[in-house]
Protein backbone atom coordinates (compact mmCIF):
# COMPACT_ATOMS: atom_id res chain seq x y z
CA UNK A 1 0.00 0.00 0.00
CA UNK A 2 0.97 3.77 -0.74
CA UNK A 3 2.03 5.13 2.62
CA UNK A 4 0.52 8.58 0.95
CA UNK A 5 -2.90 6.57 1.35
CA UNK A 6 -2.55 6.45 5.45
CA UNK A 7 -1.09 9.81 5.74
CA UNK A 8 -4.19 11.37 4.06
CA UNK A 9 -6.04 9.02 6.84
CA UNK A 10 -3.44 11.21 9.61
CA UNK A 11 -4.21 14.46 7.68
CA UNK A 12 -8.22 13.75 7.92
CA UNK A 13 -8.48 12.25 11.54
CA UNK A 14 -6.18 14.41 12.78
CA UNK A 15 -8.01 17.66 11.94
CA UNK A 16 -11.20 16.67 13.75
CA UNK A 17 -11.53 16.64 17.21
CA UNK A 18 -15.03 14.49 17.12
CA UNK A 19 -14.79 11.33 17.74
CA UNK A 20 -17.53 9.82 15.55
CA UNK A 21 -15.76 11.84 12.91
CA UNK A 22 -12.46 9.89 13.44
CA UNK A 23 -14.67 6.62 13.12
CA UNK A 24 -16.15 7.23 10.41
CA UNK A 25 -13.46 7.76 8.69
CA UNK A 26 -11.72 5.31 9.58
CA UNK A 27 -14.59 2.84 9.37
CA UNK A 28 -14.31 3.77 5.66
CA UNK A 29 -11.11 2.77 5.14
CA UNK A 30 -10.98 -0.53 7.28
CA UNK A 31 -14.23 -1.15 5.10
CA UNK A 32 -11.65 -1.37 1.89
CA UNK A 33 -8.13 -2.74 3.65
CA UNK A 34 -7.00 -5.80 2.24
CA UNK A 35 -5.71 -8.79 4.34
CA UNK A 36 -2.04 -8.48 3.18
CA UNK A 37 -2.00 -4.71 4.01
CA UNK A 38 -3.20 -5.65 7.88
CA UNK A 39 -0.37 -4.57 9.57
CA UNK A 40 -1.20 -1.20 8.34
CA UNK A 41 -3.30 -1.18 11.89
CA UNK A 42 0.34 -0.73 13.80
CA UNK A 43 1.15 2.02 11.66
CA UNK A 44 -2.32 4.13 12.73
CA UNK A 45 -1.84 3.87 16.04
CA UNK A 46 1.88 5.29 15.70
CA UNK A 47 3.82 1.90 15.92
CA UNK A 48 4.89 -0.78 13.81
CA UNK A 49 4.22 -3.81 15.97
CA UNK A 50 2.19 -5.30 17.81
CA UNK A 51 1.32 -4.35 21.61
CA UNK A 52 2.47 -7.67 23.12
CA UNK A 53 6.16 -7.40 21.30
CA UNK A 54 8.25 -5.62 23.45
CA UNK A 55 10.43 -4.19 21.09
CA UNK A 56 10.59 -0.27 20.94
CA UNK A 57 11.36 2.06 17.45
CA UNK A 58 13.15 3.70 20.36
CA UNK A 59 14.54 7.22 18.29
CA UNK A 60 15.54 9.95 20.61
CA UNK A 61 14.90 13.71 19.36
CA UNK A 62 18.70 14.28 19.31
CA UNK A 63 18.84 11.39 16.81
CA UNK A 64 15.98 12.33 14.94
CA UNK A 65 17.42 16.14 14.35
CA UNK A 66 20.67 14.39 12.95
CA UNK A 67 18.46 12.68 10.47
CA UNK A 68 16.64 15.62 9.15
CA UNK A 69 19.70 17.53 9.05
CA UNK A 70 21.73 14.66 6.87
CA UNK A 71 18.16 13.89 4.98
CA UNK A 72 17.97 17.70 4.15
CA UNK A 73 21.18 19.20 4.20
CA UNK A 74 20.73 21.50 7.03
CA UNK A 75 22.46 22.53 10.14
CA UNK A 76 21.56 20.90 13.29
CA UNK A 77 21.35 24.47 15.05
CA UNK A 78 19.08 25.21 12.55
CA UNK A 79 16.80 22.77 12.79
CA UNK A 80 16.69 23.17 16.81
CA UNK A 81 15.52 27.03 16.32
CA UNK A 82 12.69 25.65 13.70
CA UNK A 83 11.93 23.16 16.53
CA UNK A 84 11.95 25.96 19.23
CA UNK A 85 9.95 28.11 17.46
CA UNK A 86 7.17 25.01 15.76
CA UNK A 87 7.41 23.14 18.72
CA UNK A 88 7.05 19.31 16.57
CA UNK A 89 9.73 18.09 14.62
CA UNK A 90 7.14 16.12 12.52
CA UNK A 91 6.39 19.72 11.70
CA UNK A 92 10.17 20.98 11.21
CA UNK A 93 10.98 17.65 9.07
CA UNK A 94 7.59 19.11 6.79
CA UNK A 95 8.66 22.50 6.25
CA UNK A 96 12.25 21.35 5.31
CA UNK A 97 11.21 18.86 2.73
CA UNK A 98 8.92 21.20 1.04
CA UNK A 99 11.88 23.69 0.63
CA UNK A 100 13.91 20.89 -0.95
CA UNK A 101 14.99 21.99 -4.79
CA UNK A 102 11.58 21.77 -6.55
CA UNK A 103 13.84 19.58 -9.11
CA UNK A 104 14.38 16.91 -6.43
CA UNK A 105 12.13 13.88 -7.77
CA UNK A 106 11.34 10.85 -5.71
CA UNK A 107 13.05 7.92 -6.75
CA UNK A 108 10.45 5.44 -5.72
CA UNK A 109 6.95 5.20 -4.25
CA UNK A 110 7.01 5.04 -0.57
CA UNK A 111 4.89 2.00 0.98
CA UNK A 112 3.95 1.17 3.95
CA UNK A 113 6.02 -2.15 3.58
CA UNK A 114 9.09 0.11 3.52
CA UNK A 115 8.04 2.22 6.41
CA UNK A 116 7.52 -0.88 8.35
CA UNK A 117 10.93 -2.52 6.83
CA UNK A 118 13.01 0.19 8.12
CA UNK A 119 11.54 0.99 11.03
CA UNK A 120 11.65 -2.84 12.38
CA UNK A 121 15.66 -2.55 11.64
CA UNK A 122 16.14 -0.05 13.99
CA UNK A 123 16.32 -1.91 17.32
CA UNK A 124 18.20 -4.63 15.80
CA UNK A 125 21.22 -2.37 14.71
CA UNK A 126 23.73 -3.20 17.54
CA UNK A 127 27.34 -2.60 17.77
CA UNK A 128 29.81 -0.08 16.33
CA UNK A 129 28.53 2.60 13.87
CA UNK A 130 25.04 1.63 14.93
CA UNK A 131 24.32 5.41 14.98
CA UNK A 132 25.37 5.81 11.32
CA UNK A 133 23.40 2.61 10.10
CA UNK A 134 19.84 4.09 12.06
CA UNK A 135 20.45 7.74 10.57
CA UNK A 136 21.05 5.96 7.21
CA UNK A 137 17.85 4.08 7.29
CA UNK A 138 15.71 6.73 8.53
CA UNK A 139 17.71 9.47 5.54
CA UNK A 140 16.55 6.38 2.96
CA UNK A 141 12.74 7.14 4.48
CA UNK A 142 13.24 11.06 4.28
CA UNK A 143 14.57 11.29 0.74
CA UNK A 144 11.72 9.08 -0.96
CA UNK A 145 8.92 11.21 1.30
CA UNK A 146 6.73 13.81 -0.06
CA UNK A 147 6.68 16.39 2.91
CA UNK A 148 3.31 15.66 4.56
CA UNK A 149 4.88 11.45 4.48
CA UNK A 150 8.48 13.37 6.39
CA UNK A 151 6.28 14.93 8.56
CA UNK A 152 4.53 11.50 10.07
CA UNK A 153 8.01 9.45 9.58
CA UNK A 154 9.60 11.99 12.11
CA UNK A 155 6.29 11.85 14.31
CA UNK A 156 6.42 7.62 14.13
CA UNK A 157 9.93 7.63 14.44
CA UNK A 158 9.00 9.38 18.22
CA UNK A 159 6.59 7.75 18.82
CA UNK A 160 3.76 10.61 18.82
CA UNK A 161 1.59 11.00 15.88
CA UNK A 162 -0.75 13.55 17.47
CA UNK A 163 -3.73 12.40 15.63
CA UNK A 164 -6.10 11.16 18.39
CA UNK A 165 -6.32 7.73 17.19
CA UNK A 166 -6.18 4.91 20.35
CA UNK A 167 -6.92 1.22 20.10
CA UNK A 168 -10.25 2.01 21.52
CA UNK A 169 -10.62 3.84 18.29
CA UNK A 170 -9.58 1.63 16.41
CA UNK A 171 -11.89 -1.08 18.00
CA UNK A 172 -14.98 1.04 17.80
CA UNK A 173 -14.03 2.01 14.00
CA UNK A 174 -13.91 -2.13 13.37
CA UNK A 175 -17.25 -2.41 14.63
CA UNK A 176 -18.83 -0.07 12.54
CA UNK A 177 -16.71 -1.14 9.30
CA UNK A 178 -18.19 -4.95 9.61
CA UNK A 179 -21.34 -4.99 11.26
CA UNK A 180 -24.67 -3.24 11.16
CA UNK A 181 -26.54 -1.44 13.79
CA UNK A 182 -28.27 -4.23 15.44
CA UNK A 183 -25.41 -6.68 15.81
CA UNK A 184 -23.12 -3.44 16.81
CA UNK A 185 -22.93 -3.00 20.47
CA UNK A 186 -22.38 -6.94 20.92
CA UNK A 187 -19.71 -6.70 18.16
CA UNK A 188 -17.47 -4.20 19.73
CA UNK A 189 -17.87 -5.88 23.28
CA UNK A 190 -16.27 -9.56 21.74
CA UNK A 191 -13.99 -6.83 19.92
CA UNK A 192 -12.14 -5.57 22.53
CA UNK A 193 -12.37 -8.97 24.18
CA UNK A 194 -10.48 -10.13 21.24
CA UNK A 195 -7.78 -7.32 21.82
CA UNK A 196 -7.40 -8.14 25.57
CA UNK A 197 -6.40 -11.52 24.55
CA UNK A 198 -4.33 -11.25 21.42
CA UNK A 199 -2.94 -7.68 22.36
CA UNK A 200 -2.33 -7.81 18.01
CA UNK A 201 -4.84 -5.88 16.43
CA UNK A 202 -3.57 -7.19 12.88
CA UNK A 203 -4.53 -10.70 13.99
CA UNK A 204 -8.06 -9.28 15.13
CA UNK A 205 -8.90 -7.29 12.02
CA UNK A 206 -8.28 -10.88 10.46
CA UNK A 207 -11.25 -12.50 13.02
CA UNK A 208 -13.32 -9.10 12.51
CA UNK A 209 -13.49 -8.97 8.88
CA UNK A 210 -15.11 -12.53 8.55
CA UNK A 211 -18.09 -10.34 9.92
CA UNK A 212 -18.82 -13.73 12.01
CA UNK A 213 -20.29 -12.88 15.61
CA UNK A 214 -19.04 -16.58 16.47
CA UNK A 215 -15.65 -16.43 15.34
CA UNK A 216 -15.27 -13.16 17.36
CA UNK A 217 -16.32 -14.93 20.55
CA UNK A 218 -13.82 -17.92 20.48
CA UNK A 219 -11.36 -15.97 22.49
CA UNK A 220 -8.12 -18.25 22.08
CA UNK A 221 -5.10 -17.00 24.19
CA UNK A 222 -1.58 -18.36 23.25
CA UNK A 223 1.24 -19.47 25.56
CA UNK A 224 4.01 -16.80 24.89
CA UNK A 225 1.76 -13.67 23.97
CA UNK A 226 1.11 -11.67 27.23
CA UNK A 227 -2.72 -11.17 28.02
CA UNK A 228 -4.12 -8.20 29.61
CA UNK A 229 -4.79 -9.09 32.86
CA UNK A 230 -8.01 -9.07 34.75
CA UNK A 231 -8.57 -6.27 37.28
CA UNK A 232 -10.33 -5.47 40.82
CA UNK A 233 -12.44 -3.13 41.29
CA UNK A 234 -12.46 -1.26 44.84
CA UNK A 235 -15.19 -1.27 48.24
CA UNK A 236 -14.57 0.04 51.79
CA UNK A 237 -15.61 -2.77 53.59
CA UNK A 238 -16.06 -6.66 53.98
CA UNK A 239 -19.59 -6.44 54.76
CA UNK A 240 -19.32 -4.49 50.81
CA UNK A 241 -17.42 -7.16 49.23
CA UNK A 242 -19.73 -10.10 50.73
CA UNK A 243 -22.66 -7.92 49.15
CA UNK A 244 -20.81 -7.70 45.39
CA UNK A 245 -19.02 -11.49 45.08
CA UNK A 246 -21.82 -13.27 46.81
CA UNK A 247 -21.46 -15.85 49.81
CA UNK A 248 -19.34 -18.51 49.99
CA UNK A 249 -16.23 -16.55 48.23
CA UNK A 250 -12.80 -16.71 48.04
CA UNK A 251 -11.00 -14.26 49.74
CA UNK A 252 -6.66 -14.21 49.09
CA UNK A 253 -4.21 -12.05 50.39
CA UNK A 254 -3.66 -8.67 48.35
CA UNK A 255 0.21 -7.89 47.87
CA UNK A 256 2.37 -5.36 47.60
CA UNK A 257 3.82 -6.03 44.82
CA UNK A 258 3.79 -6.38 41.09
CA UNK A 259 2.09 -8.62 38.57
CA UNK A 260 3.26 -11.18 36.81
CA UNK A 261 2.14 -13.38 34.02
CA UNK A 262 4.03 -16.71 34.33
CA UNK A 263 4.36 -18.27 30.56
CA UNK A 264 5.41 -22.01 30.11
CA UNK A 265 5.86 -23.99 27.18
CA UNK A 266 7.93 -27.05 26.72
CA UNK A 267 11.40 -25.97 28.55
CA UNK A 268 10.74 -21.78 27.84
CA UNK A 269 9.01 -19.87 30.46
CA UNK A 270 8.34 -16.01 29.80
CA UNK A 271 7.71 -13.51 32.32
CA UNK A 272 5.63 -10.33 31.54
CA UNK A 273 4.03 -7.50 33.44
CA UNK A 274 0.53 -5.83 33.86
CA UNK A 275 2.26 -3.58 30.56
CA UNK A 276 2.76 -6.93 28.54
CA UNK A 277 6.55 -6.21 29.04
CA UNK A 278 8.94 -9.17 28.53
CA UNK A 279 10.87 -9.51 32.46
CA UNK A 280 12.14 -12.72 32.07
CA UNK A 281 15.80 -11.49 31.72
CA UNK A 282 15.46 -9.42 34.84
CA UNK A 283 13.94 -12.62 37.38
CA UNK A 284 16.11 -15.50 36.39
CA UNK A 285 15.30 -16.95 39.67
CA UNK A 286 11.70 -16.62 39.10
CA UNK A 287 12.38 -19.02 35.64
CA UNK A 288 14.09 -21.78 37.42
CA UNK A 289 10.97 -21.74 40.29
CA UNK A 290 8.53 -22.24 37.46
CA UNK A 291 10.71 -25.32 35.99
CA UNK A 292 11.37 -26.92 38.98
CA UNK A 293 8.12 -26.46 41.57
CA UNK A 294 5.16 -26.43 38.49
CA UNK A 295 3.93 -29.24 36.77
CA UNK A 296 2.72 -29.22 33.00
CA UNK A 297 3.90 -28.93 29.74
CA UNK A 298 2.06 -25.47 28.98
CA UNK A 299 0.50 -22.61 31.43
CA UNK A 300 -0.38 -19.33 31.96
CA UNK A 301 -0.61 -18.64 35.38
CA UNK A 302 -1.47 -15.06 36.70
CA UNK A 303 0.51 -14.02 40.02
CA UNK A 304 2.34 -11.66 41.96
CA UNK A 305 5.65 -11.17 42.89
CA UNK A 306 6.67 -9.77 46.25
CA UNK A 307 9.95 -8.60 47.49
CA UNK A 308 11.28 -9.68 51.15
CA UNK A 309 14.57 -8.85 52.88
CA UNK A 310 16.80 -11.76 52.61
CA UNK A 311 17.92 -11.67 56.39
CA UNK A 312 14.78 -10.81 58.00
CA UNK A 313 12.54 -12.99 55.70
CA UNK A 314 10.17 -9.21 56.38
CA UNK A 315 8.37 -8.58 53.27
CA UNK A 316 8.95 -4.81 51.89
CA UNK A 317 7.30 -2.43 49.93
CA UNK A 318 6.91 -2.16 46.60
CA UNK A 319 8.80 0.68 45.93
CA UNK A 320 11.87 -1.11 47.21
CA UNK A 321 11.51 -3.65 44.75
CA UNK A 322 10.12 -2.08 41.46
CA UNK A 323 13.59 -0.90 40.41
CA UNK A 324 14.23 -4.86 39.41
CA UNK A 325 11.37 -4.71 36.57
CA UNK A 326 13.53 -1.97 34.05
CA UNK A 327 16.80 -2.89 35.36
CA UNK A 328 18.56 -5.07 32.56
CA UNK A 329 21.86 -5.11 33.89
CA UNK A 330 23.94 -6.20 37.37
CA UNK A 331 20.50 -8.91 37.39
CA UNK A 332 22.53 -11.08 39.18
CA UNK A 333 23.65 -8.46 42.01
CA UNK A 334 19.94 -7.30 42.23
CA UNK A 335 18.44 -10.56 42.39
CA UNK A 336 20.87 -11.15 45.65
CA UNK A 337 19.59 -8.07 47.30
CA UNK A 338 16.19 -7.37 46.02
CA UNK A 339 15.01 -11.32 46.20
CA UNK A 340 11.30 -11.73 45.12
CA UNK A 341 8.70 -14.00 46.09
CA UNK A 342 5.99 -15.55 43.42
CA UNK A 343 2.57 -15.72 44.87
CA UNK A 344 0.30 -17.77 42.31
CA UNK A 345 -3.50 -17.36 42.20
CA UNK A 346 -4.97 -18.19 39.12
CA UNK A 347 -4.55 -20.54 36.56
CA UNK A 348 -5.57 -19.28 32.39
CA UNK A 349 -4.73 -22.27 30.55
CA UNK A 350 -3.12 -25.42 31.11
CA UNK A 351 -1.96 -28.32 29.19
CA UNK A 352 -3.38 -27.08 25.59
CA UNK A 353 -6.73 -25.81 27.11
CA UNK A 354 -7.53 -22.36 27.71
CA UNK A 355 -9.37 -22.02 31.20
CA UNK A 356 -10.76 -18.68 31.30
CA UNK A 357 -14.33 -19.41 30.70
CA UNK A 358 -13.99 -22.26 33.29
CA UNK A 359 -15.48 -20.86 37.06
CA UNK A 360 -12.35 -19.41 39.45
CA UNK A 361 -12.96 -22.47 41.91
CA UNK A 362 -12.39 -25.12 39.09
CA UNK A 363 -8.64 -22.73 38.01
CA UNK A 364 -7.99 -22.56 41.88
CA UNK A 365 -8.57 -26.27 42.37
CA UNK A 366 -5.84 -26.99 39.71
CA UNK A 367 -3.50 -24.18 40.18
CA UNK A 368 -2.79 -25.55 43.46
CA UNK A 369 -2.44 -29.18 42.46
CA UNK A 370 -0.17 -28.53 40.06
CA UNK A 371 2.36 -26.01 42.28
CA UNK A 372 5.01 -27.87 44.78
CA UNK A 373 5.18 -24.69 47.45
CA UNK A 374 8.25 -23.44 48.37
CA UNK A 375 8.15 -20.40 50.43
CA UNK A 376 10.38 -17.37 49.83
CA UNK A 377 10.43 -18.90 46.11
CA UNK A 378 6.79 -19.41 44.28
CA UNK A 379 4.02 -20.65 46.88
CA UNK A 380 -0.02 -20.46 45.69
CA UNK A 381 -1.65 -17.18 47.16
CA UNK A 382 -2.95 -17.66 50.95
CA UNK A 383 -6.39 -18.19 50.84
CA UNK A 384 -9.49 -19.14 52.98
CA UNK A 385 -13.16 -19.88 51.45
CA UNK A 386 -16.02 -18.64 53.77
CA UNK A 387 -19.49 -16.97 54.15
CA UNK A 388 -18.12 -15.60 57.85
CA UNK A 389 -17.67 -11.37 58.30
CA UNK A 390 -15.70 -12.33 61.11
CA UNK A 391 -13.30 -14.82 59.88
CA UNK A 392 -13.05 -12.43 56.66
CA UNK A 393 -11.84 -9.92 59.11
CA UNK A 394 -9.60 -11.99 61.01
CA UNK A 395 -7.96 -12.62 57.82
CA UNK A 396 -7.75 -9.34 56.57
CA UNK A 397 -6.16 -8.54 59.77
CA UNK A 398 -3.58 -10.95 59.23
CA UNK A 399 -2.44 -10.41 55.72
CA UNK A 400 -1.94 -6.43 57.13
CA UNK A 401 0.23 -8.03 59.90
CA UNK A 402 2.29 -9.45 57.15
CA UNK A 403 2.60 -6.03 55.28
CA UNK A 404 0.73 -6.91 52.73
CA UNK A 405 -2.13 -4.26 51.16
CA UNK A 406 -5.26 -6.09 52.32
CA UNK A 407 -7.73 -8.75 50.90
CA UNK A 408 -9.42 -9.68 47.26
CA UNK A 409 -12.35 -11.25 47.35
CA UNK A 410 -13.54 -13.57 44.87
CA UNK A 411 -16.78 -15.10 43.35
CA UNK A 412 -16.19 -18.31 42.90
CA UNK A 413 -17.92 -19.01 39.85
CA UNK A 414 -16.50 -16.30 37.62
CA UNK A 415 -14.62 -17.14 34.57
CA UNK A 416 -11.74 -14.79 33.56
CA UNK A 417 -12.04 -11.67 31.52
CA UNK A 418 -8.59 -10.25 30.67
CA UNK A 419 -8.14 -6.80 30.06
CA UNK A 420 -11.48 -6.06 32.04
CA UNK A 421 -12.14 -4.67 35.63
CA UNK A 422 -14.41 -6.48 37.26
CA UNK A 423 -16.99 -6.67 39.97
CA UNK A 424 -16.71 -10.37 40.99
CA UNK A 425 -13.33 -9.29 42.12
CA UNK A 426 -12.97 -7.24 44.99
CA UNK A 427 -10.24 -5.58 47.20
CA UNK A 428 -10.37 -4.34 50.41
CA UNK A 429 -7.63 -2.17 52.11
CA UNK A 430 -7.51 0.41 54.58
CA UNK A 431 -8.99 3.50 53.88
CA UNK A 432 -5.94 5.58 52.56
CA UNK A 433 -6.10 8.67 50.52
CA UNK A 434 -3.88 7.69 47.67
CA UNK A 435 -3.61 8.10 43.34
CA UNK A 436 -1.56 7.01 40.60
CA UNK A 437 -1.40 9.77 38.48
CA UNK A 438 1.19 10.77 35.81
CA UNK A 439 3.73 13.38 35.27
CA UNK A 440 3.28 15.84 32.95
CA UNK A 441 5.69 18.54 33.76
CA UNK A 442 8.28 20.00 36.23
CA UNK A 443 10.57 23.26 36.70
CA UNK A 444 14.36 22.42 37.15
CA UNK A 445 15.29 23.16 41.01
CA UNK A 446 18.12 25.35 42.58
CA UNK A 447 20.21 25.19 45.02
CA UNK A 448 21.39 21.45 46.18
CA UNK A 449 19.00 20.58 43.50
CA UNK A 450 20.39 22.43 40.73
CA UNK A 451 20.13 20.85 37.83
CA UNK A 452 17.23 18.27 38.95
CA UNK A 453 13.95 18.27 37.75
CA UNK A 454 11.64 18.95 40.80
CA UNK A 455 8.26 20.72 41.93
CA UNK A 456 6.22 17.88 39.41
CA UNK A 457 2.77 18.51 37.66
CA UNK A 458 0.09 15.73 38.29
CA UNK A 459 -2.10 14.50 36.31
CA UNK A 460 -5.16 12.44 36.00
CA UNK A 461 -7.12 10.81 33.34
CA UNK A 462 -10.41 12.01 31.29
CA UNK A 463 -10.98 9.87 28.24
CA UNK A 464 -8.12 11.06 25.85
CA UNK A 465 -6.75 13.96 27.58
CA UNK A 466 -4.78 14.71 30.63
CA UNK A 467 -5.81 16.93 33.73
CA UNK A 468 -3.66 18.63 36.18
CA UNK A 469 -4.68 18.17 39.63
CA UNK A 470 -1.47 19.65 41.26
CA UNK A 471 2.54 19.86 42.16
CA UNK A 472 4.38 17.56 44.63
CA UNK A 473 7.76 17.67 45.56
CA UNK A 474 7.28 15.58 48.86
CA UNK A 475 8.49 12.30 48.94
CA UNK A 476 11.71 13.00 46.88
CA UNK A 477 14.75 12.48 48.11
CA UNK A 478 18.29 14.20 47.18
CA UNK A 479 20.01 11.17 48.02
CA UNK A 480 19.46 7.87 45.74
CA UNK A 481 20.05 5.37 48.96
CA UNK A 482 17.12 7.12 50.54
CA UNK A 483 14.73 6.13 48.08
CA UNK A 484 12.94 8.22 44.77
CA UNK A 485 15.49 10.16 44.00
CA UNK A 486 15.65 13.74 41.98
CA UNK A 487 18.43 12.32 40.00
CA UNK A 488 16.39 9.01 39.92
CA UNK A 489 13.08 10.91 38.13
CA UNK A 490 14.85 13.35 36.32
CA UNK A 491 16.79 10.52 34.67
CA UNK A 492 13.55 9.01 33.81
CA UNK A 493 11.05 12.08 32.81
CA UNK A 494 13.95 14.04 30.36
CA UNK A 495 13.76 11.61 27.41
CA UNK A 496 9.76 12.78 27.36
CA UNK A 497 10.02 16.70 27.83
CA UNK A 498 7.73 18.19 25.04
CA UNK A 499 9.11 21.69 25.62
CA UNK A 500 11.09 23.97 28.03
CA UNK A 501 10.39 27.53 28.83
CA UNK A 502 12.61 28.70 31.29
CA UNK A 503 12.68 26.59 34.14
CA UNK A 504 9.33 25.06 32.97
CA UNK A 505 9.20 21.60 30.96
CA UNK A 506 6.33 19.93 29.72
CA UNK A 507 6.42 16.49 29.56
CA UNK A 508 5.28 14.12 27.81
CA UNK A 509 2.61 11.84 30.45
CA UNK A 510 4.51 8.46 30.70
CA UNK A 511 5.97 8.49 34.22
CA UNK A 512 3.35 7.11 36.57
CA UNK A 513 3.80 7.66 40.15
CA UNK A 514 1.66 6.58 43.48
CA UNK A 515 0.35 9.84 45.42
CA UNK A 516 -0.53 10.43 48.91
CA UNK A 517 -2.94 13.97 50.25
CA UNK A 518 -4.64 15.05 52.66
CA UNK A 519 -7.53 16.01 50.77
CA UNK A 520 -9.38 17.45 47.58
CA UNK A 521 -10.34 21.06 46.97
CA UNK A 522 -11.98 22.61 44.29
CA UNK A 523 -9.40 24.88 42.01
CA UNK A 524 -9.54 27.18 39.55
CA UNK A 525 -5.75 26.75 39.03
CA UNK A 526 -5.47 23.28 38.03
CA UNK A 527 -7.29 21.87 34.38
CA UNK A 528 -9.05 19.29 36.20
CA UNK A 529 -10.89 21.71 38.30
CA UNK A 530 -9.76 20.13 41.57
CA UNK A 531 -6.28 20.25 43.83
CA UNK A 532 -4.92 17.11 45.72
CA UNK A 533 -3.64 19.24 49.49
CA UNK A 534 -0.56 17.63 50.55
CA UNK A 535 0.32 15.75 47.98
CA UNK A 536 3.43 13.34 48.27
CA UNK A 537 5.08 10.58 45.93
CA UNK A 538 5.34 6.90 47.89
CA UNK A 539 6.26 4.90 44.41
CA UNK A 540 7.08 5.14 41.04
CA UNK A 541 4.55 2.77 39.28
CA UNK A 542 6.56 1.52 36.19
CA UNK A 543 4.17 -1.81 36.03
CA UNK A 544 1.18 0.19 35.23
CA UNK A 545 -0.36 1.45 32.30
CA UNK A 546 -1.67 4.96 31.63
CA UNK A 547 -4.90 3.47 30.83
CA UNK A 548 -5.34 2.70 34.75
CA UNK A 549 -4.03 5.82 36.18
CA UNK A 550 -6.79 7.75 38.36
CA UNK A 551 -9.29 9.15 36.44
CA UNK A 552 -11.17 12.59 36.68
CA UNK A 553 -14.62 10.49 37.36
CA UNK A 554 -12.44 8.88 40.35
CA UNK A 555 -11.48 12.17 41.44
CA UNK A 556 -14.93 13.83 41.30
CA UNK A 557 -16.44 10.85 43.67
CA UNK A 558 -13.49 10.78 45.97
CA UNK A 559 -14.29 14.91 46.58
CA UNK A 560 -18.17 14.03 47.06
CA UNK A 561 -17.58 11.08 48.89
CA UNK A 562 -15.37 13.39 51.25
CA UNK A 563 -17.93 16.46 50.93
CA UNK A 564 -20.47 13.44 52.88
CA UNK A 565 -18.18 12.75 55.69
CA UNK A 566 -17.30 16.24 56.50
CA UNK A 567 -21.57 16.29 56.73
CA UNK A 568 -21.54 13.69 59.37
CA UNK A 569 -18.85 15.04 61.40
Amino acid sequence: MKYEEVVDIYEKVGSTTKRLEKISILSNFLKKLDEKDKEVLYLLLGRVYPEYDERKIGISSQLAIKSISKAFGIDEKEIIEKWKTLGDLGDVAENLSSKKKQTTLHKEVLTTEKIIENLRKLPELQGKGTIEKKIYLIVELLNSASPLEAKYIVRLLLGDLRIGIKESTIRDSLGYAFFDESSRKEAIKKIQNLIDSKNDIAAVFEVVKSKDLKKLSEVKIEVGKPVKVMLAQKVKTIKEAFEYVGKPCAIEYKYDGFRLLIHKKGNEVSLFTRRLENVTKQFPEVVEYVKDYIKGDSFIIDSEAVGFDKKTKEYRPFQEISQRIKRKYDIENLKEQLPVEVNAFDLLYYNGESLIDKPFKERAKLLRKIIKPQKYKIVPAKQIITSSESEAERFYKEALKEKQEGVMFKNLEAVYQPGSRVGHMLKVKPEEKDFDLVITGAEYGTGKRSGWLSSFVLSCRDKNKFLDVGKVGTGVKEKKEEGISFEELTEKLKPYILEEKGKEVKIKPKVIVSVTYQEIQKSPTYSSGFALRFPRITALRPDKPLSEITTLNEIKKEFESQKRNYLRG
